[in-house]
């Protein structure tokens, strides 16, 4: 009686381990991307991610100074289908998934502006403070296969200082479809007259104040760049993460005084815990 007691017990114990798997089977991460967190576990509701990443990254944009910098890592993510809305670090966002091909997303950031301080060498100086804000990021990917292995991204910034809009194609690497594993994309940016010179324009006073030369550029393209994304799951728990990211930038804007540096260059890697 006691073997047929144990048989029962481990027959019961292994149909939840396969009914469990299958319902991760039929509830899988919204999309198998990398780039995209997704810490629900294939189920509705509430979900917690909380991490640290280590970034080495250009001090501002087109310096040439670089430095290490600790950033919070993880979200808080609310889903409801094939739709996640997330608070992650200093934004509020939400994702959806349409006819299994199409990725659109919306978010409210926050900008941190640039600070003359964010320049060691006092590359900055004379150039003033600009403030912090919050800019509206608008994101779509379609995918041409069902299993997300190439797509096209796209991607709008507006803000009260300018517009910023991303274009580009992207492939996934690996046989895995948890979101884990790495990705790659290429894309071309564009910006708008007030957001090129946010960064790399010289109005008069801050040139008679820094003794550079005025500089006012016009919208049109700014860079070329490619991104890369890595993420594994360590257990059912742990995760972590990697990302490169390299901006070269155009003509117009490596002629600025303010970009010391012909690209944009970033390097991150972080864990994440899952609850």
């Amino acid at each position: 009686m006691k073997k047929i007691i144990y048989l029962i017990v481990l027959l019961l114990i292994q149909t939840t381990i396969n009914n469990a798997v299958m319902a991760q089977e039929d509830n899988p991460v919204l999309v198998p991307l990398p780039s995209v967190d997704d810490f629900t576990k294939g189920e509705d509701g509430w979900a917690f991610g909380i991490g640290v990443g280590v970034e080495y990254e250009s001090a501002y944009e087109g310096s040439d100074e670089f430095g290490f910098e600790a950033q919070p890592a993880g979200a808080v993510q609310w889903r409801s289908g094939d739709n996640i809305y997330y608070f992650a670090g200093e934004a509020f966002g939400w994702r959806g998934l349409f006819n299994d091909k199409w990725l659109l997303g919306a978010l409210i950031g926050f900008e941190e502006g640039r600070e003359e301080s964010d320049s060691d060498d006092g590359r900055l100086g004379g150039l003033g403070n600009q403030e912090e804000g919050f800019e509206l990021v608008l994101q779509a990917r379609r995918s041409f296969t069902p299993d997300w292995r190439y797509w096209l991204v796209s991607r709008l910034v507006a803000s009260d200082e300018g517009n910023l809009a991303l274009f580009g194609i992207g492939r996934r690497f690996g046989e895995q479809t948890d979101g884990t594993g790495s990705e790659v994309n290429l894309v071309v940016v564009l910006h708008d007259s007030d957001y090129a010179n946010k960064g790399f324009g010289i109005d008069a006073v801050q040139s008679a104040s820094s003794g550079l030369e005025e500089t006012n550029l016009s919208g049109g393209l700014r860079s070329f760049g490619i991104d890369y994304n890595y993420r594994k799951n360590i257990n059912s728990d742990w995760q972590i993460y990697g990302e490169a990211l390299f901006e070269y930038f155009s003509s117009e804007v490596r002629d600025s005084p303010v970009a010391r540096s012909d690209y944009e260059a970033e390097v991150g890697v972080g864990v994440i815990y899952k609850f």
